[in-house]
């Protein structure tokens, strides 16, 4: 019983956090599709939601490497968490500065339009391909 109540909660996690990145993919569209004209259609608001979504189902809550208490002379970087970690916060990042421009009504240079883009872009990139990593090794 307890164990069907664990897998569940964690199903609703993961629910949860696909649904984050869903909201945050939602916002960096909402903001980029309203500066760069060629970004104004459903298909591109929809797809940025599918793959923030992805991303956060697939990137957070990976697994870390084993700890060894051993003495390493150099102690290896856990590549799927470390990506992981970064790719939320370059995701997270651009989702919250594009809710800033959009609740601010500002309207900033495009660079920084592409900017947040870009680091949306980048972050859930990392965030799937430290999903992929972490569940390779699994």
């Amino acid at each position: 019983m307890r164990s069907r109540v664990r897998h569940f909660a964690h199903i609703l996690e993961r629910i949860g956090l696909a649904m984050a990145g869903a909201a945050c993919g939602l916002f960096v569209s909402a903001h980029v599709g309203s500066a760069v004209s060629a970004l104004t259609s459903q298909g591109f608001l929809l797809s940025m939601m599918v793959v923030g979504a992805i991303g956060f189902y697939l990137g957070i809550d990976t697994p870390p490497l084993p700890f060894h208490d051993e003495e390493v002379a150099e102690p290896k970087v856990d590549s799927a968490e470390f990506l992981s970690a970064f790719g939320t916060f370059l995701a997270t990042l651009a989702a919250f500065s594009a809710v800033g421009i959009i609740i601010l009504r500002q309207e900033p240079h495009i660079f920084l339009t592409y900017l947040i883009l870009a680091g949306w872009t980048i972050g859930i990139a990392m965030q799937i391909v430290a999903g992929a990593i972490a569940r390779a090794r699994a």
